[in-house]
This record gives structure tokens, C-alpha cells and sequence, in this order.
């Protein structure tokens, strides 16, 4: 189901618990709700959509993820990191300009699938921003 986007930056602050079997519901909620956002958004994370939980999608389709491929992501974690560089982003949760934050080039992430089998996997570049950025959705800290 397409859920309403949460805009209230005191809700967005607040970290986000572990995700279980029990949050699948919001795993295809976040699926529908991204999709229909497709056109300006390539990420987001559950708290996006009112829920406390650590659960993020992202556009999956190679080095442009813009389309119509979407990867979950159950409690992800990034265990290494390579590349820092500065960069800006915005995002449909937060109203203004886009705002400087520190990235990296190359990212590993531990993480769940949706069988909530543990997985690692190395992303790189424009993906690992993405992947970067909704992490931090899970942690409570907006840009």
C-alpha cells in the first residue's frame, strides 16, 4: 500500500529498531510507496513512512539506479568503507536545498535478505550513496 511520506524532522531523528518477520507488511509498503515516487526518488527507509524500523529500499538497477528495480534491505549495517568524499544531497522527506554530507566511494554492507538470511555485499558509487543515506535514516540522523 502507498503510504503518506512523514515530513516531521523530531520523528525522522529517532533511530529505528531491528526489523523482524513480523515487518514484511512494511517491507511491500515501501516497495508501493517508492514506486510511486520512482520519477524523484531512488531510496528510502522505513521511518520514511511512519515506521521505527530498520528496513530500506533502494533503486538496484547498476551504476544509474533510476528504474524499476528495487532491492530491500532488512537491519543493514556498514561494516567497511572506502572513498570519503563531500558531496550534497536532498530528500523528499526533509523540505530545502540540498545538504553537504560526507560519503564513500565503496561500501560493505551486512544485512538481511527477505528470507532474513544474513548477507554481505559491496556496493560502489551512486548505489552506495543511496544505500548510505537511508542507513542513516535508520540512525536518526537527517542531512
Amino acid at each position: 500500500m502507498i503510504k503518506e511520506l512523514v515530513h516531521d524532522p523530531i520523528f525522522l531523528a529517532q533511530k529505528s529498531a531491528l526489523a523482524d518477520e513480523s515487518d514484511v507488511e512494511t517491507a511491500r509498503d515501501l516497495l508501493d510507496t517508492i514506486t510511486a515516487h520512482k520519477d524523484t526518488c531512488v531510496g528510502m527507509a522505513a521511518n520514511m513512512i511512519g515506521v521505527l524500523k530498520r528496513i530500506i529500499v533502494f533503486a538496484s538497477d547498476g551504476d544509474h539506479p533510476i528504474g524499476d528495480t528495487f532491492e530491500v534491505m532488512y537491519n543493514p549495517e556498514i561494516v567497511k568503507c572506502s572513498g570519503a568524499y563531500q558531496t550534497k544531497e536532498g530528500c523528499l522527506s526533509l523540505l530545502g536545498e540540498p545538504k553537504p554530507v560526507k560519503r564513500y566511494k565503496s561500501i560493505k554492507v551486512k544485512y538481511q535478505n527477505s528470507d532474513f538470511r544474513e548477507r554481505f555485499k559491496t556496493f560502489t558509487g551512486f548505489t552506495a550513496q543511496i544505500i548510505q543515506h537511508e542507513i542513516d535514516h535508520c540512525n536518526g540522523i537527517l542531512i
